[in-house]
């Protein structure tokens, strides 16, 4: 259950509009559910407790938090944290699977070898497989009522001044701007800037799409703006005939020259030609940008699906904010927003659901040397990387569970076919989708008066999960004075089945001390999952090779396991509670050893060294799982 209920605003005014504004396009989107929306609004923001994973660097007011966006604000506005800058970039409703290519490292015990035969790795070479990071497919509906919730959340927590970046595409753009005319008003809509690029073409029937949409609004009629120009050449230079001394003319009219030319030196020294001198600024960036995709060889890249480059952000920030100011990113991604406000003396928020996020901005804000703290939102959930990854797994914790059995609705998760009782519907919330994380009278109410009459078998009981309940002895009598059914209804917690599921890796190491440095060598790690993982990819390949007959190389994993290692840390501060790194070693994927944030060209030995007594050791797998465990 949330600690309690945050107002999105001060006074919840009642009977305030939620989407009413938008009934003239009714006939293109239906919202069912916007009393639930309303409801929902007026309750306010879940404030959970949150917890201090990790302290980076010296204490500083930067924050990476593992959570929702909805919830991140409830704690924001919770500790009167005010933010002067917004830039999103959420799931686009695109229908699309997000996935992390998962690179398998090198065997250390090969490393040696591999120096001298002054072996280098081709990216062709390399054996990965993929893993969902999350699944972009909503219902229009669906999409758009969570959207507004996030962006009330959102403008709850702006500073007076503040401004707003909605980075969207072509696809649910429109709708969503139609949102924020709502919610932050049109008079405050300054831009729709078009963020242009080039791409592969593709083979279409259509124009091809190269280019997405980002919204530009404000809060207040009062906002920072900064006027951005773009800079060709910083000095240019003309003289009095316009002769041009081997030079050409410049984008205004002025002449340039190189004056390191005997010829040019001898006709000024003249005295014939005067020169002028005059600093060109450029003109001010229109609402057209264009900014290309990040190179795949470029060493910004990150290998997150949903990476944007830095050079738009830089733009987006110099803009809108100045240096000290606070500036906000809800769904993080690849932390471009976090490293690029680092970078120019800006003070980051970076909020993201998904794991693979955190410990991509955590790597990536470590090795710029930034300082910040790594939060998590408890909210009783232990999620496997992130929700999408945790419904694809729900189906088979539920024992007995069969999706698509006739005459139950896609609303149920699916049913269980029990010998005593029969067809036993079961609904589960969509970890996706916020909203359905608490339950409430109102789903119960559509459980009781629509879901079960409309099932065309007849059943005796069906089961409901919950993770959070509003009010469970409300919620209970109200089943009890309302289910005019001969159904029982069974809640059932699912925190419980989830805690139950979270399998740990395993790893074995030794410790020795010499020469004033404490080294830990890694002998064995073991990780079911990633095995399980690696069977499943090693099988469909197998398959895949026997249809269209070509060959087939298996991912081959070693006795020891260490290829399955992505990152080691050492807190040498703390033996329990938040984590401090006082060493750390990450292994990129072509096998090369990141020290502390620094780059090397040396492999990976299957070792770490400190000059402090180690307490606590931390692994990460490649998927990004990880495990702490005591030294001692």
């Amino acid at each position: 259950m949330p600690v309690k209920y945050i107002p999105y605003t001060p006074n919840t005014v009642e009977g305030q509009a939620v989407l009413d504004n938008i009934t003239r396009t009714q006939r293109v989107l239906r919202y069912r559910e916007n009393n639930e929306v309303y409801n929902r609004i007026k309750r306010g923001m879940p404030y959970y407790e949150v917890e201090t994973v990790e302290q980076v660097g010296a204490a500083s007011e930067n924050i990476v938090l593992r959570g929702e966006c909805i919830s991140a604000c409830a704690y924001l506005k919770e500790q009167n944290i005010k933010v002067d800058l917004v830039y999103i970039d959420p799931p686009f409703a695109s229908g699309a699977d997000y996935a992390k290519k998962v690179h398998i490292r090198k065997n250390p015990k090969l490393a040696e070898k591999i120096a001298k035969a002054e072996a280098e790795l081709e990216m062709e070479e390399l054996k990965a497989f993929e893993e969902t990071m999350y699944g972009d497919i909503w219902k229009k509906e669906d999409y758009l009522n969570w959207m507004y919730e996030n962006l009330q959340a959102i403008k709850s927590i702006m500073s007076d001044t503040a401004s707003i970046y909605v980075h969207l595409d072509w696809n649910i753009g429109h709708y969503v701007k139609i949102l924020m005319d709502e919610v932050f008003g049109q008079d405050h809509f300054l831009n729709e800037i078009i963020w242009s690029y080039d791409k592969w073409s593709a083979k279409s029937n259509t124009l091809q799409k190269n280019h997405d949409v980002i919204y530009f609004y404000s809060k207040n009629d009062e906002y920072l703006f900064n006027e951005v120009k773009e800079v060709t050449k910083n000095l240019e230079k003309k003289y009095k005939n316009g002769y041009s001394l081997g030079g050409g003319f410049g984008s205004d009219g002025l002449v340039v020259y190189d004056e390191t030319k005997p010829k040019v030196k001898e006709l000024i020294n003249s005295g014939k030609y005067r020169v002028v001198y005059a600093k060109m600024e450029g003109k001010p960036i229109s609402d057209v940008w264009r900014i290309p995709f990040i190179n795949p060889v470029s060493n910004e890249r990150v290998d997150y699906a949903t990476q944007k480059p830095e050079k738009l952000l830089t733009r987006v920030l110099n803009t809108s904010s100045n240096k000290n100011m606070v500036i906000a990113d809800f769904f993080g991604g690849s932390g471009v927003t976090a490293k690029v406000a680092n970078e120019l003396g800006r003070k980051f928020i970076h909020c993201d659901v998904g794991i693979n996020s955190i410990q991509t901005v955590r790597d990536r804000l470590i090795a710029e040397k930034a300082d910040f703290k790594i939060l998590e939102v408890k909210d009783g959930v232990s999620l496997f990387r992130n929700p999408q990854q945790t419904m694809d797994k729900l189906g088979s914790l539920i024992t007995g569970l069969q999706k698509k059995v006739e005459g139950v609705s896609k609303f149920w998760f699916g049913a269980i076919n029990d010998s005593k009782l029969g067809v036993i519907p079961v609904y589960a919330p969509d970890l996706i989708n916020s909203k359905q994380k608490v339950l409430d009278i109102p789903t119960i109410n559509r459980i009781i008066n629509q879901e079960i009459q409309n099932l065309t078998i007849t059943v005796k009981k069906v089961i409901v999960y919950y993770i959070d309940i509003d009010d469970e002895k409300e919620l209970r009598k109200f089943i009890k004075d309302n289910n005019a059914t001969t159904v029982d209804i069974e809640l059932k917690d699912l925190k419980n089945l989830l805690h139950e599921t979270v399998v740990n890796d395993e790893v074995e190491f030794s410790l020795n001390n010499a020469d004033s440095e404490y080294t830990i060598e890694i002998e064995k790690f073991v990780s079911d999952r990633l095995l399980q993982k690696i069977g499943a990819f090693n099988e469909k390949g197998n398959l895949q090779s026997l249809k269209n007959g070509k060959e087939f190389n298996p991912i081959e994993i070693s006795e020891e396991g260490l290829e399955l290692i992505e990152l080691i840390s050492l807190d040498c501060k703390n033996k329990e509670g938040e984590w401090f790194s006082s060493t750390e070693i990450k292994i990129d994927k072509l096998g090369y050893v990141i020290t502390n944030g620094e780059k090397s060209k040396e492999f990976w030995n299957g070792k770490i060294t400190t000059t402090e007594k180690p307490l606590r050791i931390k692994v990460r797998n490649i998927s990004g799982d990880e495990l702490i465990k005591d030294v001692e």
